[in-house]
Parts: structure tokens; sequence; C-alpha cells
């Protein structure tokens, strides 16, 4: 007798929430009840409920490989039906600036190039370039962060000194395209060469595009929600530590804890 697996919508519903830095996903696993914690490959993976509803938390790691192994893992391992990813961004349009918000629409792999056996950017045998965001997953995501930076709800969560110091006075939300590629991005070279290549795209991150292939490959509904902590340029490395850790853990924290609200 064939195996069938069952549908996500015949299966318990379990969100799995990754993030590619502690700092990312800390806030967010002091939400859980009942916490427990298994260690596999390298990573910990917090298993309970947010809300009432089975969640598990991961910290994957930087870059492609180390998101891809943990989001399979997610999905083998812990069964998850579907997945969040929360994390920082370096900003490469120009409207965007540090604490801004984007809500992945479509996502793409800046740095995948199998020329010329098959178009720029096109994942090999999926004859795909992009990989589109779950839009009721993503429509949540978006009115839970609009909330969020709702002047009265940001200066509950966040102090006003804190927020100026990195020049965050009435941050923004956008949706669009998120560029992903295992490079962190320090010149406005490199800025303005994707922004030619890719005009579409807001934000710059490592992960997010390799999440959402294997997401793709498996079935599972996803959202990318990304903070900006730079503007991808040459004061990166020095805006990045200190924005993750006064302003970007609390972001997520806050975002998750609203979309677990309004499910």
């Amino acid at each position: 007798m064939e195996f069938v697996k069952p549908s996500n919508q015949m299966q318990q519903k379990i969100v799995g929430i990754i993030g590619a830095m502690p700092e990312e996903i800390n806030g967010v696993v002091s939400l859980l009840s009942d916490c427990t914690q298994t260690s596999m490959g390298m990573r910990t993976y917090y298993t309970g409920r947010i809300n009432g509803i089975k969640t598990v938390v991961v910290f994957s790691r930087w870059g492609k490989v180390a998101a891809a192994a943990t989001v399979a893992t997610l999905i083998h391992e812990f069964n998850i039906t579907e997945l969040i990813f929360t994390g920082v961004a370096g900003a490469v349009n120009d409207q965007l600036h540090i604490g801004d918000i984007v809500i992945g629409k479509r996502m793409i792999q800046h740095d995948m190039d199998a020329r010329p056996l098959m178009p720029q950017y096109e994942i090999p045998l999926l004859e795909k370039t992009f990989f589109d965001c779950d839009q009721t997953q993503s429509a949540i995501a978006v009115k839970a962060t609009a909330t969020l930076l709702q002047n009265s709800h940001l200066h509950q969560l966040i102090s006003k000194e804190e927020l100026l110091a990195f020049n965050i006075v009435s941050p923004r939300l956008f949706i669009g395209d998120i560029a992903s590629g295992d490079q962190f991005f320090a010149t406005s070279q490199q800025k303005k060469q994707l922004i030619k290549q890719l005009p579409a795209t807001l934000c710059v991150e490592m992960e997010g595009a390799a999440v959402a292939q294997v997401c793709f490959e498996n079935d599972i509904p996803f959202a990318v929600i990304r903070t900006i902590s730079d503007v991808a340029n040459e004061q990166s490395h020095i805006d990045f530590p200190s924005f993750i850790q006064k302003i970007a853990g609390k972001y997520s924290k806050a975002i998750i804890g609203n979309i677990f609200s309004n499910y």
C-alpha cells in the first residue's frame, strides 16, 4: 500500500520560526509556553506553544546552505505546516531606511548563475527565478507589522532615545522583492550592481530565497519578514551589530506575537 502524506489542511497546525542570528529568535523563544529543547545537526530547536499553537523556533546560522538545512529539518523532523522567517536585511532601494520593515513578495537568489546552461538567476531543474511568498501568510504578517509600527506601540517597545540613535523616527512597511545570496553587502558598488541587474529588489540578505526554495519543493506556505538594519554600504559593518542587539530582536518578538494573535 502506498503511503500518502496528509495535506497541510488535514495536519495539526505546527508553525516553524527561523532567525539567522540568536538575537533574532531569543525574544521569540521567550513567547513559548511549555518549552522543550531538541539538539540536532548543531542546532537547538525550541518547541512549545504560542497562543495555544504548536511552534518550533530555531536559530539557523548564516547563509543559504545553513538556512536550507534547518528548514528541511523543520519539515521532515518536526512536521511543520508553515514557516516564518524573521530577521534583518540591508536596504538596496533608496526609499528604505534603517528601522523600516520589508515583507517579502518574491524571493530570488542573486548569486545563482548557471549560464550558459540556463538563464541567470534560474534555479536548475525547477525552471524558476522567483519564489512567491504565501499570500495568506504575508497578509497576516503585514497586519502584525503595521500594528507594531504605530507610534503608540513602537514607543512602548523601544525607547525614543534608542530609536533616535539609529535615526528611526517614523519607520515604514514595504512589500516587495528580496534578494538572497552568500554575500554581505558592505559597499555602494555592490548595491549599484545588484540594482542594475534586479531593479525591483528592496533589500538583500543571506537566507530567505533558499528557505523559499525548500518550502516550495515541500509545499510549505511561508512568509519572510526583514527589518532593515543597514543600507548596504561602507557603514554597514558599523551599524549592523548594534542594531541587532538593540532593535531587531524586539521587532521580531513583537511581530511574531502579533501574528499569533491574528491566527
